[in-house]
């Protein structure tokens, strides 16, 4: 088997080396720089990192992470869908054509392969193209020997790849094509060639073996997805004769000690020599070769026929098995690596492939040439760099314990290259005298619970106590988070039912006492929040309610009317249901109304948006002013005036999100980011952060400063109608028309609870400001109220 480890270690030297290449090359068609932000600018993580701390709101590299995962997950489509039309346009070509091509070496047309079921992974496709071996002592079965050769090898290599890399896999889907290859045409540059230019579209890997007088030459051709050319080398030169004879002799070396066994019990030296038949030729050749060797003769000059047969020819193909599941598992890992993000296999299997082979250069050469492909491919997807580097580790810690510290030396390289480069991502720069694990300790967050186990996993199996002692402080740091960022439980207080038609709108007075309700039944309720006892009911005129709001000191209740023509905006005294002022204006429905956190402003939107003057004399006297009108292209859905009244964001159904100085109507800055319609717009308590809810189903943060996204939560099926973010700006609260209330941690962006009480669509929630209650308006007509344990 030591000629199946020099292969290994030839392909990894020469095969690394390429791979990254072709991996940078697609890193900069993609534009991608190794280590750098990309959505988030050094402004940025300025104002939302001073000092090198975790940002209140989402570490900026998770966000990072899955936008480099979705820039490569787009070109891997693109690669897909170009591959789809080069495959269409190869399938119009005539069979004909294919049929003359003098090199075509497929017994397959082009359209039997291209013509595939679609999987969810593309499979990469292995061909094997079995040596042309003529063995004299089988001249009779030349062709007979040659066909054996290729099943022997097919069903090897078959056996291998159903068990690990499986064409049904979910994870490395690899599909073996055995018996396509014609044998009895010339395989070489030409017809690689033309295989390439018919099924480039396909990542293929082709194992071929050619005899070259004593030596069987072994090529391996490749190309993945996308790739400009083909990859096609020599990587090993395979002395086949010399297995053949060193078999021969193996089997003669053991037949001697039978022969002597039976020689000392009595048994006739004829009749013995007649039982071994081709072994007593080997063994007296054997023992010539000895003595002349032990007279200084030069043994290597003579040509000695040892006699080989079946048992040696399957010992043959044994090793060629041996080479072809070792370069298939190499390159399957690297493709699916590349494509996928798939860890490698192959560390695992090397023990039982190459037995007692195996050795610490071995090790080396394989653990380099993962680490060159991981190297390479640090610019598009640096942030999966660790958990891959850690797999390897584990890998090669599993591996004998024979080689003692040189063993953990490798592994423990590339845990360090793993852990370093976990500390990069967060930019920890470490000094020379910091421990790394205990340096992780203040950049963890609960998402690396998972990696920080399998480190822990690590340290066990290499017996390294005191990192262990270190990483399970850093898993008491996650436990302490996920003990911060657990909600209490939150208990279904009451359902209030009351109202005809879908519940549009909630809000929560500011001394959490008391619950106001809008319905498209036209009417305004008020409700005791603890009891759920209803107060009031409003009714003069109102229109169906699209929105309703509260001012800080309870005087005022502002109501939005949806109804056209008597779309306007309505203000009572919340205390006595009196009605104040109605203003009007509006020519489309009025959809949503906010009013400023001192109490002076109040913005009502339809298609475009109005800013009126709350009078704040004599509750009763004077009439609202209007203070200017800003304008919209679609229809506003949502309006948010930030805590220090500086700032109004509106949403629209254009999928913008606008701002503005309230007080002068001055436009400050316009956010794209959504795909669908703005439909909810809140500002955390802070003011530094704005939050939407969109048609599109998604949940964006923005930073409110700069209007960068900062995050985005997914996770509803339907789109997100309404917002809510908890008075301390650690929990947002997210109603949707899937019918569920989502509760997310915001430092962590972690999904905290689903609530799935309400039978219809969920279109307003509101938390109170002791953070006692949360109330949810939905389309099955009721109201819930939730008390947080």
């Amino acid at each position: 088997m030591q000629q199946g480890l020099r292969l290994l270690i030839e392909l990894v030297l020469e095969f690394a080396p390429v791979v990254a290449e072709l991996v940078q090359k697609r890193s900069q068609d993609l534009a991608l720089s190794k280590y750098e932000p990309i959505e988030v600018i050094p402004e940025i993580l300025k104002v939302l990192n001073p000092s090198n701390k975790k940002s209140s709101y989402f570490e900026d590299f998770e966000q990072e992470r899955i936008f480099q995962q979705q820039l490569v997950a787009d070109n891997h489509q693109t690669q897909l869908r170009i591959a789809a039309q080069e495959r269409e346009t190869s399938l119009k070509l005539p069979e004909e054509v294919n049929k003359i091509l003098d090199s075509w070496p497929l017994r397959l047309y082009p359209s039997q392969i291209l013509d595939h079921t679609n999987y969810e992974r593309t499979p990469l496709k292995i061909f094997i193209a079995p040596p042309q071996v003529h063995f004299d002592q089988f001249n009779e079965n030349r062709h007979e020997t040659i066909y054996q050769i290729e099943l022997m090898l097919a069903e090897g290599l078959r056996n291998f790849l159903n068990k690990h890399y499986s064409l049904n896999s979910q994870v490395r889907p690899t599909e073996l094509l055995a018996g396509a290859w014609d044998s009895k045409r010339f395989h070489s540059e030409s017809s690689i060639k033309a295989l390439f230019g018919m099924l480039k579209t396909e990542p293929i890997l082709i194992l071929e073996s050619e005899n070259d007088g004593d030596y069987l030459n072994f090529r391996i051709a490749y190309w993945g997805l996308g790739q400009d050319n083909y990859y096609y080398k020599t990587i090993a030169r395979l002395p086949y004769r010399e297995i053949l004879e060193e078999s021969a002799k193996k089997r003669a070396l053991e037949w001697k000690k039978i022969r002597d066994e039976l020689l000392a019990l009595g048994e006739n030296l004829e009749n013995i020599n007649h039982i071994g038949k081709d072994n007593v030729v080997n063994l007296a050749i054997l023992e010539k070769a000895e003595k002349w060797n032990e007279k200084g003769i030069d043994i290597s000059k003579l040509s000695l026929q040892y006699q080989v047969n079946r048992q040696d020819f399957e010992n043959l193909c044994q090793v060629l098995i041996t080479y072809h599941c070792l370069v298939a598992g190499w390159v399957a890992d690297i493709y699916h690596l590349v494509n996928y993000g798939v860890p490698p296999l192959l560390p695992e299997l090397l023990p039982s492939l190459l037995s007692d082979t195996f050795d610490l250069q071995s090790i080396e050469v394989i653990a380099s040439g993962y680490k060159q492909v991981y190297q390479a491919l640090e610019n598009e997807r640096c942030y999966w760099i660790p958990e891959l580097a850690l797999q390897l580790a584990q890998s090669l810690s599993h591996l004998s314990d024979a080689y003692g510290g040189k063993l953990r030396s490798w592994a423990n390289e590339q845990l360090d290259y793993s852990v370093n480069t976990w500390l990069q991502l967060r930019q920890i720069s470490l000094q020379n005298s910091t421990n790394p694990l205990q340096a992780m300790q203040s950049a963890v967050s609960i998402k690396d619970e998972e990696y920080v186990k399998k480190l822990r996993e690590y340290f066990v199996a290499v017996g390294d106590s005191q990192s262990l002692a270190d990483v399970e402080e850093i898993l008491n740091c996650v436990a302490n988070l996920k003990h911060q960022v657990t909600l209490q439980h939150i208990v279904l207080s009451h359902t209030l039912i009351g109202h005809s038609e879908k519940v549009t709108s909630v809000v929560i007075s500011p001394d959490s006492e008391s619950l106001v309700t809008g319905c498209a039944d036209k009417t305004i309720k008020v409700w005791n929040l603890k009891s759920g006892k209803l107060i009031r009911t409003l009714t003069e005129d109102l229109g169906e309610i699209s929105s309703v709001a509260i001012s800080p000191n309870e005087h005022y209740l502002a109501i939005g009317s949806c109804q056209h023509p008597k779309s306007n905006v309505k203000v009572y005294d919340l205390n006595s249901g009196k009605l104040i002022h109605t203003l009007l204006g509006h020519q489309k429905p009025v959809n949503c109304i906010a009013i400023s956190p001192d109490g002076q402003i109040l913005a009502s939107g339809s298609n475009k948006i109005k800013i009126w003057n709350l009078h704040k004399g004599n509750a009763y006297g004077g009439l609202c002013q209007r203070i200017c009108t800003l304008w919209h292209s679609s229809a506003v859905n949502a309006a948010a005036i930030s805590p220090d009244g500086t700032i109004l964001a509106s949403g629209s159904s254009d999928n913008k999100i606008r701002l503005w100085n309230p007080r002068t109507g001055d436009p400050l800055r316009t956010l794209n980011g959504h795909l669908g319609g703005v439909k909810s717009v809140i500002i955390s308590p802070d003011g530094e952060f704005l939050f939407s809810g969109s048609t599109d189903k998604t949940i964006k943060i923005w930073h409110l400063a700069t209007g960068q996204v900062l995050h985005t939560l997914t996770g509803h099926l339907e789109e997100v109608r309404s917002l809510a973010v908890s008075p301390d700006g650690e929990i947002l609260f997210s109603g949707s028309a899937d019918k569920t209330i989502k509760i997310w941690h915001l430092r962590t962006g972690e999904l905290l609870q689903t609530i799935t009480e309400h039978s219809g669509a969920v279109n307003s929630i509101a938390i109170s400001r002791n953070a006692q209650f949360l109330a949810s308006g939905s389309s099955d007509k009721t109201i819930k109220i939730w008390q947080i344990n």
